[in-house]
């Protein structure tokens, strides 16, 4: 299980490289129109391709918050359990995240069937087949709910084997130094 838990961190962070990368080059198109506006020219379309990185960088930039522990958590009661009870709320925590995430990958998916089927477009100068955008937003929604599921089996395991120390590294708070 550790071994899966490295790789998934690993390709977290290597698809975190890349929806930043997704992000910078939405921020230089914006800043190239920007520039070209001043000079009576637009580029077009910069507003829909920032609102595509936006919401692909997110899908997938979640999954590497998971593993880095960056997600918000209030451990006011955590903080004062022993091992057993912190291990128990990182695992409700854990649970209730990967819970969530099934949820929304289930409910993302029909959005794309829907333009799938139909073809649409972006009712836009670009005329954008919302499949690729879509395509690649559901695909982030759903490796997140997998790399939520496999965290979440690992924190059951290693509850199972009171190895609450454990617990705490793969989905406890990620602490201030």
């Amino acid at each position: 299980m550790s071994q899966l838990l490295s790789w998934l961190r690993r390709m977290n962070e290597r698809l975190a490289v890349i929806a930043g990368l997704l992000l910078l080059a939405s921020v230089t198109v914006t800043i190239l129109d920007i520039i070209a506006r001043r000079v009576g020219l637009s580029l077009g379309g910069t507003d829909e391709f920032s609102g595509y990185a936006m919401a692909i960088s997110t899908s997938w930039g979640i999954s590497y918050a998971l593993t880095c522990m960056a997600h918000v958590r209030i451990d006011l009661l955590r903080a004062k359990a022993a091992p057993a009870g912190r291990a128990l709320f990182d695992a409700i925590a854990i649970l209730s995240l990967a819970g969530t995430a099934l949820v929304i990958g289930y409910r993302v998916w029909p959005v794309l069937a829907k333009t799938l089927k139909s073809g649409a477009t972006a009712n836009t100068p670009l005329e954008t087949p919302l499949w690729i955008p879509q395509s690649l937003w559901f695909a982030g929604w759903a490796w997140f709910a997998v790399s939520a599921v496999i965290i979440a089996l690992a924190v059951i395991l290693h509850i199972a084997g009171r190895k609450f120390d454990a617990v705490d590294e793969i989905a406890g708070v990620r602490t201030e130094v």
